[in-house]
């Protein structure tokens, strides 16, 4: 098992800067493939980062949003720079098997409770 707790969200506006963390404890950090993915009311639950080794990201979010882990804190991150309205959402933090973790929702075994974020125009 691998519990997963997040914070950072609150309520910044447009432009500014958002740094959330998700703090994992349980089975090793490493061995996971780590996500964020967002979902916003009334909408599914979309796909922002992932980190392995290296990250990848949303065309929505690329050149914004920066992911990063600390194995050695158990802790992954989301920087996120340039905020727009349209990230308003819950941001959640997820768990996977290094190789399976994509882009998918499916992919991952282990969901944080979420944290908001609120960007203002």
């Amino acid at each position: 098992q691998v519990q997963l707790v997040e914070s950072g969200g609150g309520l910044v506006q447009a432009g500014g800067s958002l740094r959330l963390s998700c703090a994992a404890s349980g089975r090793t950090f490493s061995v996971y493939g780590m996500g964020w993915f967002r979902q916003a009311p009334g909408k599914e639950r979309d796909f922002v980062a992932r980190i392995s080794w290296s990250g990848s990201y949303a065309d929505s979010v690329k050149g914004r949003f920066t992911i990063s882990r600390d194995n050695a804190k158990n802790t992954v991150y989301l920087q996120m720079n340039s905020l727009k309205p349209e990230d308003t959402a819950v941001y959640y933090c997820a768990a996977g098997p290094m190789l399976r973790a994509g882009t998918s929702a499916g992919e991952y075994d282990y969901w944080g409770q979420g944290t908001q974020v609120t960007v203002s125009s």
